[in-house]
């Protein structure tokens, strides 16, 4: 924790949580064995961020592509899910972390949508972090059911075309209710986003390790936010001159040193 300015933390931290099933097969175990470890790295990310006081957590833990995966890594990963909802029950009431879902959970199976349902209800009134999963959760698909309640409201005159703008559709965005993504951290070597948060990542900054998610620890997220605080965050503007000089002046003074 030596390394992070509790000063200057990303309001919203989202993960892709990579490398689950390459973790397992350089083992020799199945790949349902990466996606279980995975839980482990679930739960002290989660404890990591809570102690510096991250107020959103956003994880991928099922994309929309992700039924196409072989069935029996479907099942193992929705019974991982229903027994972490349980399991994980104290840890979110006693650190009054707020649980929220978004993606097309009505595809998930019943009992699963229960148990969710339950302790998003349950802890629906802390405010001491959320911690959001995306379920069958995919950024297109999510901007497309947008675009479609947009339509309803225009085919039912209840808003004209010409007031539709980038607020009337970040408040059709589920994802944004934790607000826009400030660092985004993808673990396994892949440098990609994967149709994740698309809207609320426009002006996150990307943070990309080798690390295999189930090696992924507290000490993981203390070096992804260094490296988030050592970057500067212009959203298309350019640095205020005094800084720009600053700057300047201190590479001169390198340059001189060397």
């Amino acid at each position: 924790m030596a390394l992070v300015e509790v000063s200057r933390l990303p309001q919203h931290v989202a993960i892709i949580m990579d490398g689950n099933g390459r973790w397992a097969q350089a083992r020799g175990k199945p790949r349902t064995a990466g996606h279980e470890r995975g839980a482990d790295a679930v739960r002290a990310t989660m404890r990591a961020a809570r102690r510096l006081g991250i107020p959103a957590l956003t994880l991928y833990a099922f994309s929309e592509q992700n039924w196409d995966r072989p069935q029996a890594e479907v099942n193992a990963l929705v019974d991982l899910l229903c027994e972490c909802l349980v399991s994980e029950r104290n840890e979110l009431v006693d650190n009054e972390i707020r649980l929220s879902a978004i993606g097309r959970l009505h595809k998930l199976p019943q009992h699963a949508q229960s148990r969710l349902q339950k302790l998003t209800s349950e802890t629906k009134a802390y405010e001491g972090m959320t911690l959001n999963l995306a379920l069958s959760y995919g950024g297109r698909e999510e901007l497309v059911d947008a675009v479609r309640a947009l339509a309803n409201k225009v085919h039912a005159d209840e808003i004209d075309p010409s007031d539709i703008d980038e607020s009337a559709i970040a408040q059709l965005l589920p994802s944004m209710d934790v607000g826009p993504v400030d660092l985004l951290i993808r673990t396994g070597g892949e440098q990609r986003i994967s149709n994740f948060l698309l809207w609320g990542s426009a002006y996150a900054e990307l943070y990309f390790t080798e690390e295999l998610w189930p090696d992924f620890d507290a000490n993981s997220l203390y070096c992804a936010i260094e490296a988030y605080q050592g970057r500067e965050r212009r959203f298309g503007l350019v640095p205020d001159a005094e800084d720009a000089a600053s700057t300047t002046e201190a590479r001169k003074e390198l340059e001189r040193a060397i």
